[in-house]
């Protein structure tokens, strides 16, 4: 069903020849497409879960395509932290994982992350086309933890506790963009890498951290240490949630979720400083790395007391050379900005990749060392609209120029339905 609200918007300026969006119209798109179930899973003595499938990790429409006809990606399949299990199947995470250290529990193991082509009508959306990304033989790939030395990882379950073999070709699919030439980039999360994929889903090569190709043998398909070394440093599962390209789609834009664990756990929980990074396609590497200021968590409604770690990256659109919109956003509240990295200090190969740097970037306040953050400001928050679904991951413009978002449903896991919300009214240059 669809529902028009009609709010005030809280924003300021984009640039000075922006206007603010005064009245905007919101309107919330949900489906009953049957292609989003998953079917069921019973644990003993626990829970049944009824799962779905949650299309919504990232989102883009090239410009080609028809108005209201967006492609997203799934992230890696139903799973949560042994840490939450009681909450989310009824069992003390300590009973059903035993003595297993950093736990995950993959109720459907077998699943593969997927773009999905879905389609906006008038009463709600559908999905025209799932391509399940797969190895260069054609085997789909799964969402399981790869086989990471350098970088840290979890130890998968199954719905029985039993332990999960770790994939070296496995993806958490984020962020997506599609080319001219019906290829897709996509970012990864838990393994901090970029994916280039072929029309029918197959990987054509993945990039990762210099120095962790290793980790990846046996993928099936190429696999390059062309990004900075340090971004294994990532905290786990605080990788790379976000794609943008350029309009003349000369290059890639992606930012790693937090603050890395640089030099370790305790700076990453207190850290604000996340690095963006520019890719030059023709040149195939990383032209450029920048600063951005996590939103400080007083900004964030009935969320002040929490670390500054809370808040994440999710999603980057382009606007302009240079110029995008960033998701920065807590479990409860989005907030986008526009971002310019004009005037940032480009840190890349500087003493901030270097992990013997101390204090580390993380740990550094950005005045003293010199360093100009990229410049924001806030377009929308969605704590005043309290119809725009939590966690929203997909951000992407309708054919008319409105703003579309999609949520990331979990699977179905803790909150139930992906839903694709219309913000008509926003006046942004793409």
């Amino acid at each position: 069903m669809s529902i028009v609200l009609r709010r005030l918007l809280l924003t300021t300026a984009l640039v000075a020849a922006t206007p603010a969006l005064a009245d905007p119209v919101v309107t919330v798109f949900t489906s009953a497409d049957p292609k989003l179930s998953l079917g069921q899973v019973a644990f003993d003595g626990g829970k049944t879960l009824d799962l779905t499938v949650g299309i919504g990790s990232g989102a883009y429409r090239r410009a080609d395509r028809p108005a209201n006809q967006f492609v997203t990606v799934s992230d890696r399949g139903p799973n949560f932290t042994c840490g939450d299990a009681e909450d989310v199947i009824g069992i003390d995470g300590k009973t059903f994982c035993g003595d297993v250290k950093q736990g995950r529990i993959y109720p459907m193991p077998d699943y593969s992350p997927a773009i999905y082509r879905v389609e906006v009508g008038d009463t709600g959306f559908t999905v025209l086309e799932e391509i399940k990304l797969k190895d260069g033989s054609g085997k789909p790939l799964t969402g399981m933890p790869n086989m990471l030395t350098v970088a840290t990882t979890e130890n998968p379950l199954d719905s029985k506790a039993q332990p999960l073999q770790r994939s070296a070709g496995s993806v958490d699919a984020e962020g997506i963009v599609e080319l001219a030439d019906g290829t897709f980039w996509i970012a990864d999360e838990n393994a901090p890498s970029i994916l280039h994929v072929a029309a029918d889903g197959t990987v054509q090569k993945r990039l990762v951290p210099a120095g962790t190709e290793g980790d990846f043998a046996g993928a099936g398909y190429p696999v390059e240490g062309k990004l900075p070394a340090i971004l294994a440093k990532r905290q786990a599962n605080r990788g790379i949630e976000s794609m943008a390209v350029s309009a003349d789609e000369a290059f890639l834009y992606f930012v790693v979720q937090n603050p890395l664990a640089n030099p370790d756990a305790d700076a990453f929980g207190i850290a604000s400083n996340t690095r963006l990074l520019k890719f030059d396609r023709a040149r195939g590497e990383v032209v450029g790395e920048y600063v951005y200021t996590l939103t400080p968590m007083a900004e964030f409604p009935g969320e002040g007391d929490k670390k500054p770690s809370t808040a994440r990256i999710s999603e980057l659109v382009a606007i302009g050379p240079d110029r995008l919109l960033i998701l920065d956003r807590t479990e409860k509240t989005t907030k986008l900005f526009a971002i310019d990295l004009a005037q940032a200090t480009d840190i890349l190969g500087s003493k901030w990749d270097d992990p013997a740097t101390s204090p580390s970037l993380e740990q550094a306040s950005l005045a003293d060392a010199g360093i100009q953050p990229v410049t924001k400001q806030l377009v929308l928050d969605s704590s005043n609209h309290p119809e725009i679904p939590v966690k929203v991951e997909g951000v992407a413009f309708f054919g008319d120029g409105s703003l579309m978002l999609i949520n990331d449903d979990d699977f179905g896991i803790v909150r139930g339905g992906t839903s694709i919300v219309k913000v008509e009214g926003l006046s942004l240059s793409q």
